[in-house]
């Protein structure tokens, strides 16, 4: 099915690669390169794009990291990023030109913290740099003009779930925890200091929503409901996601909430990083929730 662009419904939509060539100049609107690191930015990015790195976003705060900085730290950064309410702003990243340390995640990272930071209107470029480079669409080295916004940051806390709440909620009939990270890592001992996976999460790998040789671009919407149905995701439920600190997990948040629309979707922003600092609680091996 051809989709009309933008897509989605709600805060963040998506974007094509050739709905953002055929927009550059037609319409307002802001674009952030969230390469991992600003050499790759340096090195080539789309015209007009500016440099924002998801790091700034994330700090060590009350004896847990990957805590979201407060609204006096993020604000004056969107406003000299010139951000506004109504004013799109594109989001997109790349493997790296001059590093290669793209994941894919950094675009669905800075789009869900835009979102929770209050911005009203965010476009995912679907396939990111990586898809616009190989279709031949300029490149740059040219560094934009800003014009800083008088931007105001708005948290939006019902988009994520706290420790407590989440701990009342997790084994509820009508909740289903997911866990986005790799199944080796769910399964298994990974970084943290206890192995496998919070019990009861289901695990749905974010990177199996996307395609193999571009994680920034998503499948086509057959094959993404076809690993929901297997996993036996349903809007009927509330959805929680989770991962290793919250990042993996807003590819999936964004994906349900506004691309697919489910009703009921929460992020647990502190994910298995805050479960495991607890001493108490219990972890499960394997590739069963329980």
């Amino acid at each position: 099915m051809k989709k009309d662009y933008p897509y989605g419904s709600g805060t963040v939509k998506w974007v094509s690669t050739d709905w953002l060539s055929e927009n550059l100049k037609k319409q307002e609107m802001a674009i952030l390169d969230v390469q991992p690191n600003i050499h790759d930015y340096i090195e080539q990015h789309i015209p007009g794009a500016i440099y924002l790195n998801e790091g700034l976003l994330r700090t060590y705060i009350d004896g847990m990291l990957g805590r979201y900085v407060t609204p006096d730290i993020i604000q004056p950064i969107l406003r000299y990023a010139g951000l506004k309410l109504g004013i799109p702003v594109v989001v997109y990243t790349g493997t790296g030109a001059a590093k290669g340390w793209g994941d894919g995640l950094e675009q669905t990272m800075m789009a869900y913290s835009l979102a929770r930071f209050g911005h009203d209107c965010i476009y995912v470029l679907d396939g990111g740099l990586d898809k616009w480079k190989g279709e031949g669409k300029p490149l740059t080295k040219e560094f934009p003009k800003t014009v800083t916004s008088d931007f105001t940051v708005r948290v939006q806390s019902d988009f994520c779930i706290q420790y407590e709440e989440f701990k009342a909620a997790k084994d509820r009939e009508d909740v289903m925890v997911l866990d986005a990270r790799p199944p080796e890592v769910y399964e298994g001992q990974s970084y943290w200091v206890k192995p496998g996976h919070i019990p009861g999460a289901v695990n749905v790998p974010w990177a199996s929503l996307m395609t193999d040789k571009n994680k920034s671009l998503l499948k086509p919407d057959g094959g993404i409901s076809a690993i929901l149905t297997a996993n036996k995701v349903t809007p009927e439920k509330t959805i929680i996601c989770t991962c290793g600190t919250g990042r993996e997990a807003t590819n999936e948040f964004i994906l349900f909430k506004w691309y697919f629309n489910y009703p009921s979707v929460k992020i647990y922003e502190g994910s298995f990083t805050e479960w495991t600092a607890y001493p108490e609680n219990p972890t499960v091996t394997g590739k069963n929730p329980r």
